[in-house]
């Protein structure tokens, strides 16, 4: 008998509510935040807040919107979640572009985390466009 393959565990998600701080890093609850555009009720205005929503996906692990918000021609089948990782901070280092009145922007980011109880950062200069009104993740390049 031949075994289906599985797809690894999903990491625990931590606990969020309406009324939590958003883990985005801005003063606001994560339901005004960035709740908002996780549970479709607007869509993020510039590069700089769908790079934060973003990252309070990958914290908690909220695959639809990653993938939704990932331009078609370099999104993935799925994002795989690591199950030792725990995203503990953001902090936005620039942004090029991404207003309201732009086709294309960038956000460099240093993402903090714990990975197996280690400390770590993810600095990343990530690239977006908007298509049809919504802005949408490109690609990134990860930076020293």
């Amino acid at each position: 008998m031949s075994r289906r393959p599985t797809r690894p565990a999903r990491p625990a998600r931590p606990t969020v509510t309406a009324e939590s701080s958003c883990p985005c890093g801005l003063p606001a609850a994560y339901g005004a935040c960035c709740g908002r555009f996780h549970d479709r009720r607007s869509n993020a205005q510039t590069a700089e807040l769908l790079m934060r929503s973003r990252y309070c996906a990958f914290v908690l692990c909220d695959e639809a919107y990653l993938l939704r918000t990932w331009n078609p021609a370099t999104r993935p089948g799925s994002v795989d979640f690591d199950p030792a990782m725990r995203w503990s901070g953001l902090e936005i280092v620039a942004t090029t572009d991404g207003s309201m009145f732009h086709t294309s922007g960038s956000v460099t980011f240093v993402a903090r985390y714990t990975h197996d109880g280690q400390p770590g950062a993810l600095r990343e200069r990530s690239r977006f466009e908007r298509a049809d009104g919504a802005w949408m993740y490109v690609d990134g390049t990860f930076e020293e």
